[in-house]
Protein backbone atom coordinates (compact mmCIF):
# COMPACT_ATOMS: atom_id res chain seq x y z
CA UNK A 1 0.00 0.00 0.00
CA UNK A 2 1.20 3.83 -1.19
CA UNK A 3 -0.41 6.58 0.65
CA UNK A 4 -0.78 9.27 -1.60
CA UNK A 5 -1.45 12.09 0.17
CA UNK A 6 -0.07 16.21 -0.65
CA UNK A 7 2.75 18.02 0.85
CA UNK A 8 1.29 19.15 3.96
CA UNK A 9 2.67 20.09 7.40
CA UNK A 10 -0.36 18.26 9.10
CA UNK A 11 -3.01 16.03 7.71
CA UNK A 12 -6.24 15.58 10.01
CA UNK A 13 -7.87 11.92 11.06
CA UNK A 14 -10.19 12.13 8.00
CA UNK A 15 -7.67 12.82 5.35
CA UNK A 16 -5.26 9.75 7.05
CA UNK A 17 -7.85 7.28 7.45
CA UNK A 18 -9.18 7.93 3.83
CA UNK A 19 -5.71 8.13 2.45
CA UNK A 20 -5.35 4.61 4.20
CA UNK A 21 -8.68 3.10 3.54
CA UNK A 22 -9.84 2.45 6.89
CA UNK A 23 -11.86 3.69 9.35
CA UNK A 24 -10.67 7.15 11.66
CA UNK A 25 -11.83 4.31 14.96
CA UNK A 26 -8.78 2.34 13.63
CA UNK A 27 -6.31 5.12 13.04
CA UNK A 28 -7.14 6.16 16.39
CA UNK A 29 -6.93 2.33 17.90
CA UNK A 30 -3.51 2.40 16.47
CA UNK A 31 -2.62 5.76 17.98
CA UNK A 32 -3.41 4.02 21.72
CA UNK A 33 -1.57 0.70 21.17
CA UNK A 34 1.39 2.00 19.08
CA UNK A 35 3.70 4.90 20.76
CA UNK A 36 5.39 5.63 17.68
CA UNK A 37 2.47 7.46 16.76
CA UNK A 38 1.89 10.84 18.46
CA UNK A 39 -0.34 12.89 16.64
CA UNK A 40 -0.37 16.76 17.33
CA UNK A 41 -3.96 17.93 18.66
CA UNK A 42 -5.33 21.38 18.61
CA UNK A 43 -6.99 23.24 21.55
CA UNK A 44 -10.33 21.42 20.10
CA UNK A 45 -8.89 18.16 20.52
CA UNK A 46 -8.12 17.26 16.49
CA UNK A 47 -5.55 15.34 15.99
CA UNK A 48 -2.73 16.91 13.17
CA UNK A 49 -0.18 13.94 11.87
CA UNK A 50 2.79 14.87 10.77
CA UNK A 51 4.60 13.58 7.74
CA UNK A 52 7.04 11.04 10.62
CA UNK A 53 3.42 9.86 12.29
CA UNK A 54 2.62 8.80 8.37
CA UNK A 55 5.58 6.86 7.58
CA UNK A 56 4.79 4.95 11.03
CA UNK A 57 1.41 4.28 10.56
CA UNK A 58 2.65 3.07 6.77
CA UNK A 59 5.24 0.70 8.40
CA UNK A 60 2.34 -0.38 11.21
CA UNK A 61 -0.43 -1.28 8.07
CA UNK A 62 2.14 -2.89 6.33
CA UNK A 63 2.89 -5.40 9.05
CA UNK A 64 -0.54 -6.22 10.31
CA UNK A 65 -2.49 -5.85 7.22
CA UNK A 66 0.06 -6.81 4.51
CA UNK A 67 2.28 -9.12 6.45
CA UNK A 68 -0.11 -10.52 8.68
CA UNK A 69 0.83 -9.40 11.90
CA UNK A 70 -0.72 -9.08 15.25
CA UNK A 71 -0.56 -6.28 16.96
CA UNK A 72 2.08 -7.55 19.52
CA UNK A 73 3.87 -9.05 17.15
CA UNK A 74 4.12 -5.48 14.92
CA UNK A 75 4.82 -4.19 18.73
CA UNK A 76 7.44 -6.18 19.42
CA UNK A 77 9.10 -6.07 15.22
CA UNK A 78 8.70 -2.58 15.70
CA UNK A 79 11.08 -2.35 19.09
CA UNK A 80 13.81 -4.65 18.14
CA UNK A 81 14.21 -4.05 14.63
CA UNK A 82 12.74 -0.64 13.73
CA UNK A 83 15.59 0.54 11.85
CA UNK A 84 16.26 -2.57 10.27
CA UNK A 85 11.89 -2.98 9.29
CA UNK A 86 12.01 0.64 8.39
CA UNK A 87 15.16 0.62 6.09
CA UNK A 88 13.34 -2.45 4.33
CA UNK A 89 10.00 -0.47 4.36
CA UNK A 90 11.41 2.45 2.73
CA UNK A 91 13.30 0.55 -0.30
CA UNK A 92 10.27 -1.69 -0.94
CA UNK A 93 8.48 1.52 -0.98
CA UNK A 94 11.02 3.35 -3.27
CA UNK A 95 11.34 0.75 -5.88
CA UNK A 96 7.37 0.16 -6.00
CA UNK A 97 7.06 3.93 -7.33
CA UNK A 98 9.75 3.89 -10.08
CA UNK A 99 8.14 0.18 -10.75
CA UNK A 100 4.40 2.52 -11.56
CA UNK A 101 7.09 4.98 -12.85
CA UNK A 102 8.33 2.70 -15.82
CA UNK A 103 4.78 0.83 -16.08
CA UNK A 104 3.90 4.67 -16.93
CA UNK A 105 6.59 5.19 -19.46
CA UNK A 106 5.57 1.69 -20.96
CA UNK A 107 2.55 2.48 -21.70
CA UNK A 108 2.87 5.63 -23.20
CA UNK A 109 5.39 4.08 -25.98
Amino acid sequence: MHVDLPEKLYYSIGEVAKAFDVNASLIRFWEKEFDVIQPKKNAKGNRKFTQQDIKNLELIYHLVKERGFTLDGAKVHLKEEKKKTLSNFEIIRKLQQIRAELVKIKDNL
